[in-house]
């Protein structure tokens, strides 16, 4: 009885793994890419392609910022965003966080620009704000009035942290599930630095 129990999880473990799987699926995916994307779950990640609902999203994203000022992504034109959607539960969330001060102090002036934006109460974010020394933007994304904003970015899972890379055009280059290592930022981020 117990084997049986056994096999049932397990075919239910794998089963799940390939409907998260099949949801990254992407037809020009080589076999390679499909398989890490199962091997490593944590730092799934994906070059994305421009789509018009992702296009639209770009043109009308505006919040509230911890500042007390609205703001939208046409402030940032002509830089490389990086749109970091994270919450002050989430411990990786925090973990990055850290880099992401430091890529922005070392990065500014070659055009980077991050922008946090927080899907949590406003005074929870501002605690995390000023305890980390945030050195860019954060926005506030209420989780229950925003429910679908992350939906709209690519993110259909919810899972946070959660990076959208956006090119000086305005184009989404590139969407990561997870921590966002220095390789991976290396490998999609500085390369659009390089570009003017």
């Amino acid at each position: 009885m117990k084997i049986i129990k056994k096999s049932l999880f397990v075919v239910a473990a794998v089963a799940s793994v390939m409907a998260m799987a099949a949801n990254d699926f992407d037809q020009s995916d080589s076999a390679a890419a499909i398989a890490s994307k199962q091997s490593v779950p944590v730092t799934v990640s994906k070059k994305s392609p421009v789509i018009a609902d992702k296009e639209k999203a770009i043109k009308s994203l505006s919040l509230l910022g911890l500042d007390g000022v609205n703001h939208s992504l046409a402030e940032w034109s002509g830089k490389v965003v990086l749109l970091n959607f994270w919450a002050t539960w989430c411990s990786p969330c925090i973990y990055e966080i850290r880099d992401f001060v430091a890529f922005q102090e070392l990065y500014k002036v070659r055009g980077l620009q991050i922008i946090g934006v927080g899907m949590d109460e406003e005074y929870k974010l501002r605690n995390v704000q000023r305890t980390l020394e945030i050195n860019y933007p954060v926005l506030v994304a209420d989780p229950v009035k925003n429910s679908g904003l992350m939906t709209r970015w690519g993110n259909s899972s919810g899972v946070v942290p959660y990076t959208v890379v956006i090119d000086r055009e305005g184009r989404v280059v590139y969407t990561h599930h997870g921590l966002m290592s220095r390789d991976e930022f290396d490998e999609f981020v500085l390369p659009l630095l390089e570009k003017i």
